[in-house]
């Protein structure tokens, strides 16, 4: 289970020595025209967790392998589409391999396509309560494989003794080796962007004029 690193009793790198390690980074997106009070706080998330991070790694150790959600290449050519895919944890992840970190492929291109097409069905929404059986449980078989193919790139690629860190959306159903010492990383500002995004669903529910929450850049089919 991840630790959330607010509630950590300040790890120190002797306690995990030999062990692998994980930084669990929860990625956010904004949107063209966001509103400006998310657009402060998204911004302050970001700048958050770049703190926090340095902070487990004056603890506990450098990062030295990065995985990021969506990406089926590494190194520069999955820096070009992760700077097209999110500004914001592009340059957190690009600071850390000025550093010396790895940017590691973590994703199945065909998997993650397949399971963006079941989702897209699904927000569009059905008539026929079979079709909506069959869309759903298709969406779950393909998230189910993406996820796994996830787990076991992290299992192949990083070795003892390694800190990574990987970057992906709340609501993953990633099963992490039980070998693998994972740590959340929730600063404050993920609290406040959850309560604003909840207030404005509210809000649109409300008034009947319900906005789809920020959706993931189709940037991997480039």
């Amino acid at each position: 289970m991840a630790e959330e690193l607010g509630r950590l009793d300040r790890p120190e790198a002797g306690q995990f020595r030999g062990k692998k390690k994980l930084f669990l980074v929860p990625l956010l997106f904004s949107w063209q025209d966001s509103p400006p009070d998310y657009t402060e706080r998204f911004g302050l998330y970001w700048q958050q967790v770049r703190e926090h991070v340095a902070n487990l790694e004056s603890r506990i150790g450098a990062v030295k392998i990065i995985y990021h959600e969506s990406l089926s290449e590494g190194g520069e050519d999955g820096l070009k589409v992760l700077e097209r895919l999110n500004p914001s944890s592009y340059q957190l992840v690009r600071e850390k391999c000025l550093m010396g970190a790895q940017l590691e492929a973590i994703e199945d291109k065909e998997l993650v396509e397949e399971a963006m097409d079941w989702e897209r069905h699904m927000i569009v929404g059905f008539i026929s309560e079979k079709v909506a059986r069959t869309v759903s449980q298709s969406f779950a078989d393909a998230s189910k494989r993406r996820y796994d193919y996830i787990a076991s790139r992290i299992k192949e690629t990083i070795k003892d003794d390694d800190v990574g860190m990987l970057v992906i959306r709340e609501g993953h159903t990633v099963q992490f080796p039980p070998e693998i010492e994972v740590f959340m990383v929730a600063p404050p500002a993920l609290d406040e962007i959850r309560r604003w995004l909840r207030e404005r669903q509210t809000k649109a529910e409300q008034s009947g004029n319900y906005e789809e929450e920020p959706a993931e850049p189709e940037a991997t089919k480039e």
